[in-house]
Order: C-alpha cells, then sequence, then structure tokens
C-alpha cells in the first residue's frame, strides 16, 4: 500500500471518528437491540430503513445485512482495496466506539464472509457481551425515558 493510500485511509478514519465524536455529544443510550438498530444503523450511520434488511432482532442480538449506498465501500473501489481492509481500519473500530458509547456492554462483529462487493450485502452482528438481566423498574423506565427523548 502506497503512502498516499495510506494517507487516504488515515484521513477517512480520522473524519469518521470526528463525526463519531460529535454524534455521540449528544446523550444517547441503547437499552434493548431495537434501540441500536435505531440509533446506531438509522440515526448514527443514516441507513434508510429499506437498505436494512434485519436477519434476527431479539433480546441478545441483532443481525443486519445492508445494502446502503457505503462510504466505505466507495473508497475500497476507487482506490482498488480489499474491503475487507479498509472497513477493518476505518470502519469498525468507529463502530465499536459509537457502540459503546451507546452501551458498553455491546459487542460488535461483522462477517467478512459476507461483505460486499463480494457478497450483496454487508452482514453485522451486535450483541451483548454480558448475558442482558432484567433490568429493575426505575431502571427500565430511565431508559424508556432515555428513548422517548432522542424522539
Amino acid at each position: 500500500m502506497g503512502s498516499l493510500v495510506k494517507s487516504i485511509m488515515i484521513f477517512a478514519k480520522a473524519v469518521f471518528y470526528i463525526y463519531a465524536f460529535l454524534w455521540t455529544l449528544k446523550a444517547r443510550r441503547a437499552c434493548s437491540m431495537g434501540d441500536v438498530l435505531e440509533l446506531f444503523y438509522l440515526d448514527f450511520l443514516r441507513i434508510d430503513r429499506k437498505y436494512v434488511e434485519v436477519v434476527r432482532l431479539d433480546e441478545n442480538e441483532l443481525v443486519t445485512r445492508c445494502r446502503n449506498p457505503c462510504p466505505i465501500l466507495e473508497l475500497s473501489l476507487r482506490l482498488n482495496l480489499d474491503t475487507e481492509e479498509v472497513c477493518r481500519e476505518v470502519s469498525e473500530p468507529v463502530c465499536k466506539y459509537v457502540l459503546s458509547r451507546l452501551n458498553p456492554n455491546l459487542a460488535f462483529e461483522r462477517n467478512y464472509d459476507h461483505i460486499r462487493p463480494l457478497k450483496e450485502s454487508c452482514e453485522e452482528r451486535i450483541y451483548w457481551k454480558y448475558k442482558k438481566v432484567k433490568l429493575s423498574p426505575l431502571r427500565s423506565s430511565l431508559c424508556r425515558a432515555s428513548s422517548r427523548r432522542r424522539l
């Protein structure tokens, strides 16, 4: 990888981190996988709902396949780079940062056997690092109040 390409990758990552940092300045809290879908995919990543296929959504896990116009994919194609390499370097650390701000108990995995341009969509899995415990009525109401404030 040439120095110009490395510089472009560093710049892309910095821009994405700055956007993520600014987005996380507003307090947001993911208390459910439904919250993760809304906050992370639709709000932070700004993916139109029509491009997000929900493969699995339950109380412990969210698996999605996205077909949205993707700046990371575009960068990979324009620079003739492996999408997996660009995703691991530019996108994945920022996604993990944002999810940790939404809830430190969230884990993120990208299925590199199912990414574009080799497949028709990019598959990701978000789940609780630790088994989710039933929230007390007070904590549950705080999460619901937090969710209502962001609407």
